[in-house]
């Protein structure tokens, strides 16, 4: 069940994502664009921007394809963070690709493009609030203290994974539901 209102929440939140910021984030893609060719004197290939990242993550480049991939809950949310800060920090990972090939994901060439071409920090993690996009977490304890695991990890746990504390070393344990 919750499953279908997470899925129906992203699917309400891509469609209004794609009717009211679809066209300010190509405009400021595009922008954004031209200021690269402009700086490095290059014809930077332009790339498709899909609204359809999932998760805590608010977006992702696609090297190989040339594929920008913003989260539409968490840009619905916080629109102005997306057009001044994820769309360049994306987008700087796929001109840094075009121009120098493969290098550090967040080296001197993509803080150069973020700082000197874009006039945006350079930095490498979003601050956006996920708590709508962050899936339920389950409690487990070691010797030293309580920890939070995802949905994922904790279905690995009930097939027969275990995973370990990096502070005292023992094997995280479920704590009973209360």
């Amino acid at each position: 069940m919750a499953r279908t209102a997470v899925a129906q929440r992203f699917s309400d939140c891509q469609q209004l994502a794609e009717s009211q910021w679809r066209q300010p984030l190509e405009q400021h893609l595009q922008q954004l664009l031209k200021r690269a060719a402009e700086a490095f004197d290059y014809r930077f290939e332009r790339p498709t921007l899909m609204l359809n990242q999932r998760g805590t993550i608010a977006g992702s480049a696609r090297l190989q394809t040339q594929v920008l991939r913003l989260n539409p809950v968490l840009l619905v949310a916080e629109p102005q963070a997306f057009i001044g800060q994820i769309l360049p920090h994306e987008l700087a990972h796929l001109l840094v690709h075009q121009l120098y090939g493969r290098v550090a994901p967040h080296g001197a060439q993509w803080q150069q493009m973020m700082e000197s071409v874009f006039d945006v920090p350079a930095e490498r993690t979003h601050r956006l609030d996920v708590s709508a996009v962050q899936g339920e977490m389950f409690l487990y304890h070691c010797g030293c203290q309580q920890h939070q695991l995802t949905i994922r990890r904790h279905n690995r746990v009930l097939r027969g994974a275990s995973y370990r504390c990096r502070g005292c070393g023992e094997e995280l344990q479920k704590l009973p539901n209360e």
